[in-house]
């Protein structure tokens, strides 16, 4: 056994030097963003020139241009899903080939976000699984600069991914990203990831979850990949299940958690009670679109642009110029290039990928916290804000709200949403705060309505004004995920939206009152 320990630590100590000799041979070879963006486009246009989509706009005119982004920005229109869906992609999704993206789409990840009830079918073509994983390597890379042990690059990866076993529907395979992802990792790569491809097929998540947990005394977990909550449910079910104090007591070696999908601070109190010792967390912005971004140093909470792997971005200014009170897009909306945005002001994001996916709003907005380095956070969701009468509320104000809240009743609260109403023929936000122990509705409002005022001016200016009212309910914190549960939406990359539009109200609503909580 010594002789074991000893040989994977020798293992251990090459592979951390082959990561930090990676590492300086890519930061070597980087292009400043700028550059690099244009050199990304570039090869989207020249790759996707033959496709119905590329004849179509003239891409083999824009690539003619010593300035092609220009009129690219020029000759394209911006698309949502829905547009691009009823021009293009059903066309793809039909099965037939070259329409935005050489060859046939043979993947599709279904992906409602968190505010529509129908289901997208987003392309997830080869090359852009390859972009991913590439992305994914490089991610790994940053641990070059973290005091890590040499044999954690040893122990295992869990991933808490959606079903691998996929739907084949009309000669194509869908399902979450995360599980096409788990169905295409490199053969290397099973020699570490768990829980492997048995319960990994699993679609009903609960059932996922129970084997999981009966899985996880023979597992040595150094690493796990996954959105907060669900991950935080799993390690919960394993301490009670095995009665333990912490989840070190099982995985000694866990080290490092990734994660996405959500803002992660709600959540970090719960998982600080959860481990026995450090663990690192680290935040990725991982999409149905596509691997944006990822977090390069522990003293920073921001995540660098990937800004050379088959992705072209674009920068709306999210502002009233450019987006209705309902976050709607307007017509010809101003649309930036990353050398012409601005530090600390919010954008919605476009992308155009070797997905097939052009000028296309993926419905978030970010924030650049360093333009030069392509560092951002992410802000919120193009349609999750409020701004019913001017207050321009944000998800990121939302966040650090309820971050108040939680600090004040010495708690956590990791799920809220909020819905705005007319109300007495002015305006009120009425929001739901998943808790698990009895809290004062009253004190929450004053806390979280003090928090807001500070925390954006006009908030403070229409609570004075035409945002009359404030109201609170709370809610038993399992039934924020016993209800996705009930639509199809437990596990893997579903989370609970922040803003309800009136179709998800009218759901939860219903639904709070057949289980008699409020």
């Amino acid at each position: 056994m010594i002789k074991k320990e000893k040989l994977l630590s020798t293992f251990g100590s090459l592979l951390q030097q082959a990561i930090k000799a990676q590492k300086t041979k890519l930061e070597k070879k980087a292009l400043p963003p700028a550059l690099a963006q244009d050199k990304t486009l570039r090869k989207l246009l020249d790759d996707a020139r033959g496709t119905a989509f590329g004849k179509h706009y003239g891409f083999g005119q824009l690539l003619e241009s010593s300035h092609p982004a220009k009129l690219f920005q020029e000759n394209l229109p911006v698309f949502d899903y829905n547009k691009l869906h009823d021009e293009w992609l059903y066309r793809s999704i039909a099965g037939e080939k070259n329409v935005t993206w050489p060859g046939k789409v043979s993947h599709f990840a279904l992906t409602s976000g968190t505010s529509e009830a129908s289901s997208k079918r987003v392309p997830v073509t080869g090359r852009m699984i390859d972009a991913m994983q590439k992305t994914s390597r490089r991610q790994i890379l940053t641990m070059a600069d973290m005091d890590l042990p040499p044999d954690l690059y040893n122990r295992k990866i869990l991933m808490l991914n959606g079903s691998s076993k996929l739907n084949e529907v009309d000669g194509h395979f869908e399902g979450d990203l995360s599980g096409i992802l788990a169905s295409k990792l490199p053969v290397w790569f099973h020699k570490f990831y768990k829980p492997g491809k048995k319960i990994s097929d699993i679609k009903q998540w609960d059932e996922k979850l129970d084997e999981m947990v009966l899985a996880a005394k023979d597992w040595d977990i150094g690493f796990i990949a996954g959105v907060p909550a669900w991950a935080q449910i799993l390690l919960t079910k394993i301490i009670d299940h095995y009665q333990l104090d912490n989840i070190h007591e099982i995985w000694p070696n866990f080290s490092i958690f990734v994660h996405g999908g959500v803002a992660f601070a709600p959540y970090k109190k719960s998982f600080d009670k959860l481990i026995g010792k450090k663990v690192i967390y680290l935040e990725t912005y991982l999409a149905s679109e596509g691997f944006f971004s990822y977090q390069v140093a522990l003293d920073r909470e921001d995540m660098r642009l990937v800004t050379d792997n088959d992705v072209f971005y674009e920068f709306i200014p999210f502002n009233e110029e450019n987006f209705e009170a309902d976050g709607q897009l307007v017509d010809n909306p101003q649309t930036l290039l990353i050398n012409e945005v601005e530090e600390g002001k919010d954008y919605a994001l476009l992308i155009s990928t070797s997905a097939g996916l052009w000028r296309y709003m993926i419905g978030d907005t970010i924030r650049f916290t360093s333009v030069k380095d392509a560092n951002i956070v992410i802000t919120g969701r193009t349609k999750h804000f409020l701004s019913l009468c001017g207050e321009h509320l944000s998800v990121d104000n939302m966040n650090h709200g309820i971050i108040k809240v939680a600090e004040h009743f010495n708690t956590e609260i990791k799920e809220f949403t909020v819905v705005g109403m007319p109300h007495e023929g002015l305006f009120a936000h009425k929001w739901y705060v998943g808790v698990t122990e009895e809290m004062d509705e009253e004190e929450i409002k004053r806390v979280l309505d003090e928090a807001l005022k500070e925390l954006n001016d006009d908030y403070a200016t229409e609570r004075e004004h035409a945002l009359h009212e404030v109201m609170v309910h709370t809610v038993p914190l399992q039934l924020f995920y016993d209800f996705l549960g009930k639509l199809g939406k437990s596990g893997a990359s579903h989370k609970f939206p922040r803003v309800l539009n009136k179709a998800f109200q009218e759901k939860w609503e219903a639904f709070l009152d057949e289980v008699h909580a409020i």
